[in-house]
């Protein structure tokens, strides 16, 4: 399948990237082995959505119920974060890819931290692609810390009270963490699971969703670009009539 083929490509495409330990387990290897490989996809799908002209592609890389996981799991994920990311850096500048991480980076280690800042430093100026890694995120964590913003702002600004309890849910965008980010056209989640597991649930609201059978892993280029096909052969009405 050619890019070519593809009509009606989405804005917004979001991965829900799951399968890395069974993946692993079935070839006898550890955890941490899948979640290497996974990498790979990342690499994959980041190269096919600039083939195919997606302009937004985010990846669901650790949420925040991730960290009750074994800590020597956690701790070997947020390793393989930062190897990742100084490896990949230059590379995506090249491609003119913009880097962003999303979530409570609160929750991060400093060198964690230090390294998003850096990344995204150096990629700030690109258009042709961004990639958005959601990292220690929850959807109700993003309503959450969302609807404290805009509490916080109207305790400072108590002459904008009015004005902001008549806003619509637009205006509620701009406290998420997604602020000035469309919301995803496409989301897709890998490895058979029919789930969303607390990933933007406000932001999807209108998303297409696809699941598929593939392990994350095993998720590249022929993969990606069979799921801009079934999105381009759905009808999407917005609660509208046709």
């Amino acid at each position: 399948m050619s890019s070519e083929t593809i009509t009606n490509i989405p804005v917004h495409v979001s991965m829900i990237m799951d399968g890395n330990g069974r993946w692993a387990k079935e070839r006898g290897k550890e955890r941490v082995y899948g979640h290497f490989e996974g990498v790979e996809s990342v690499r994959a799908c980041v190269e096919a959505a600039l083939e195919t002209g997606v302009r937004y592609l985010s990846v669901f890389a650790f949420s925040e119920e991730n960290w009750n996981r074994p800590q020597e799991e956690v701790t070997a994920l947020m390793g393989l974060m930062v190897k990742a990311m100084a490896a990949e850096m230059k590379a995506l500048d090249k491609n003119g890819v913009r880097f962003m991480v999303l979530g409570n980076r609160e929750r991060l280690g400093d060198e964690l931290n230090a390294e998003i800042d850096s990344c995204m430093d150096m990629t700030a100026h690109n258009d042709a692609l961004t990639l958005i890694v959601f990292l220690s995120y929850s959807g109700k964590w993003d309503i959450l810390q969302a609807a404290k913003k805009m509490t916080a702002e109207m305790a400072a600004h108590p002459e904008r009270a009015e004005e902001i309890m008549n806003m619509d849910v637009n205006g509620f965008d701009r406290y998420l963490v997604t602020a000035g980010i469309p919301d995803p056209d496409l989301i897709v989640r890998t490895s058979g699971e029919s789930r969303i597991s607390n990933y933007l649930l406000w932001q999807s609201a209108y998303s297409e969703f696809l699941f598929v059978d593939t392990l994350w892993p095993d998720f590249r280029k022929e993969e990606f670009r069979k799921a801009l096909d079934s999105y381009a052969k759905r009808d999407r009405r917005y609660g509208k009539v046709k």
